[in-house]
């Protein structure tokens, strides 16, 4: 080693001139192909010389100097300064010798006008726990168990395989202290409890709710700030890994929740990052969302769609996720989103698409595919915009999978109708099936859904409290045997009485209540039934799973439709009565089979139902054997489901 590079390592006021970069890579960030970002960027722990610390670097293209401050050095602007590449490319970079692994750090940035700003590292690992707001340099210390799991995931994850997703909010699942809102089970805690009750229910996926950085609490995680740094509410990083490894390890998916769509103004992220409209658009028409009073990502910039794709990616690659929720596709990819007239500028061809986002989402699925090809994207896109699962080599978007708000806002308003009107309304149940097929369809009854005086599941439905929970029932049943995938939000399943509160836990004591014990037990028995019958699922995005069998007994309530799977043996009839009026003897004529078993009866007494009419024994009249044409005779409870083999 020289008397000079010892001198560089040495010295408390320098750092070493070192890059990670090429002239490759760079180019590849400029024009948004860089997937791997975070290899590059943020502080990483290296060797150089024998000498161990961290490399840092960071895009300002418009600081006129960038340094490093923290706790090992005072917050002293000028002890650490990075250096700017020759480039033009905007990046400064450098090496700080001897720096501890939990060191607190924060980029130092004059600007232009000689401003100075204190900014977050936006490739950052790990986060100080809110209400800090610096970075914490990171190196993951982690040894991964899921092989297994990664080697099998093809099937689990496969678009004709079950996804029946339980979704959560970390925070407020469960608490240690319900009464304390700034008291939170570790990630570690949470695999304790969250692994057993998702394998007892029979659930095949969980989505967490936003566990990338944020800093307010009631964001629910949805105005992030560390876009490669899982929250410090729960533990270090690691400790989310050993959450993920843990729900693999008991065959159980992963999906996180990723929010490009927009960010906030907090001092400390990416709002003005060195001084000038670095991450979001300039014209503030198309930079500032006025329903989140947040920032929107200027997806024209190369720079700016890498670290967005490698975000995405890194969540993938790092954390082992099996899915991604991508938050408010329609916001993205609309100019005039929540805006007026004259609040927004149509794109060069006169049209409200905004190209550049659009180029952006469609980019992300093929870069994500190509790379994780046993995984899915999954797009809350809530207008009728065509083919956001269509491949992006026939023209569409390349997303695996689609919300299907339609549904939930028809079946909500049919199931919120009195009994007497539902007649008159029938076409909004069955609406669904008229376009079902131009998407695959996850059907989500989100948290979105039981908060802001939507009111919990349970109280949209009328009636009295056994019509209640039988309605909820009926609810359930039919979302389970209707074509899609399906996701059902933490509480929804013991039909928990209040709104979902982030600052409190679920109301578990519901449980020491039979009606809300015995609503679990069905919402369990149909997530096992889901999952262990393949004509619920095979087929669930082909229309050769699904045929309606009875549509013209409006006046009576009553609708039958099959599932149909790759072996007609396994092919189920699915009875459904919206009313309150039950039915001994009902008639019915089917094809293609001689014999009926009922497998599912949602009024059984084992879900607080009346239990009068059950179908223990079935009459079946064979009308023409050849033609395998019977009759089955069966009874109806009233506000049911009957699912029969």
């Amino acid at each position: 080693m020289t008397y000079e590079e010892e001198h560089f390592i040495d010295s408390a006021k320098s750092v070493w001139n070192y890059s990670m970069f090429n002239n490759e890579n760079i180019e590849l960030f400029q024009q948004g192909e860089l997937a791997t970002a975070y290899d590059f960027f943020g502080s990483k722990r290296i060797k150089v010389l024998n000498v161990t610390g961290y490399y840092f670097a960071v895009w300002a293209p418009h600081a006129k100097s960038v340094s490093i401050v923290g706790d090992f050095n005072s917050w002293d602007k000028g002890l650490h300064p990075l250096f700017a590449r020759l480039d033009q490319s905007g990046i400064w970079e450098g090496f700080i010798p001897h720096l501890s692994k939990g060191s607190i750090y924060k980029y130092h940035i004059t600007c232009i006008n000689n401003t100075e700003l204190l900014k977050a590292d936006p490739y950052a690992n790990y986060s100080e726990l809110r209400p800090g707001t610096a970075s914490v340099a990171w190196d993951f210390n982690y040894q991964w168990k899921d092989k297994e799991w990664l080697g099998k995931r093809k099937k689990h994850n496969s678009l004709k395989a079950p996804w029946n997703v339980y979704e959560l909010h970390l925070g407020s699942w469960m608490r240690p202290n319900k009464n304390d809102e700034n008291s939170f089970n570790s990630y570690r805690q949470i695999a304790e409890r969250l692994v057993p009750y998702i394998k007892e229910m029979g659930f095949t996926h969980v989505e967490l709710m936003p566990v990338m950085e944020f800093p307010y609490d009631r964001s629910w995680g949805y105005q992030c700030t560390g876009y490669f740094s899982a929250t410090s509410r729960f533990g270090i990083p690691e400790d989310l890994m050993y959450l993920v490894d843990e729900l693999h390890l008991n065959n159980i998916g992963v999906i996180f929740d990723w929010v490009p769509s927009h960010f906030p103004g907090d001092a400390h992220g990416l709002f003005m990052f060195d001084g000038a409209h670095t991450y979001e658009y300039a014209d503030m028409r198309k930079g500032f969302h006025p329903d989140w009073n947040s920032y929107i990502f200027n997806y024209e910039r190369g720079e700016v769609r890498s670290f967005l794709i490698s975000s995405a990616h890194f969540w993938f690659k790092q954390f082992h996720a099996d899915g991604i929720r991508v938050d408010a596709v329609n916001s993205i990819i609309r100019l005039d989103f929540s805006r007026k007239p004259g609040a927004w500028e149509p794109n060069e061809y006169g049209g409200n698409e905004n190209i550049e986002a659009i180029h952006f989402l469609k980019r992300l699925n093929e870069i994500i595919y190509n790379d994780f090809p046993h995984v899915q994207t999954i797009a809350e896109e809530a207008s009728d915009w065509p083919g956001i699962t269509t491949p992006t080599h026939a023209g569409g978007f390349g997303f695996g999978m689609k919300w299907m708000m339609g549904w939930m806002h028809d079946t909500f308003r049919y199931f919120k109708t009195h009994q007497n009107e539902r007649p008159q309304i029938q076409d909004t149940f069955t609406f669904s099936m008229m376009y079902f097929y131009n998407e695959n369809f996850m059907l989500p009854l989100s948290h979105d859904e039981v908060v802001h005086g939507k009111s919990p599941m349970i109280y949209k439905m009328p009636g009295t409290d056994f019509e209640k929970f039988a309605n909820l029932r009926l609810l359930y049943a039919y979302m389970y045997t209707h074509p899609g995938a399906k996701l059902m939000f933490m509480g929804d399943e013991f039909g928990q009485t209040t709104e979902w509160n982030e600052i409190s836990e679920l109301d578990w004591p519901l449980l020491q209540h039979s009606s809300h014990s015995k609503l679990k037990e069905c919402v369990k028995d149909l997530c096992h039934l889901y999952k262990n019958e393949p004509a619920l699922y095979e087929y669930q995005f082909n229309p050769k799973g699904f045929e309606w069998v009875l549509l013209d007994r409006s006046h009576d309530g009553v609708m039958a439709f099959k599932r149909k799977g790759k072996d007609k043996i396994n092919d189920l009839l699915i009875i459904l009565n919206t009313s309150n009026k039950s039915y001994k003897d009902w008639g019915l004529e089917m094809k293609g089979k001689l014999t009926w078993v009922e497998l599912f009866n949602s009024d059984s007494i084992d879900y607080w139902g009346a239990g009068n009419h059950m179908n223990d024994s079935i009459d079946i009249r064979i009308i023409d054997k050849k033609t395998a044409t019977c009759e089955i005779k069966i009874s109806i409870p009233a506000f049911s489901v009957m699912i029969f083999r």
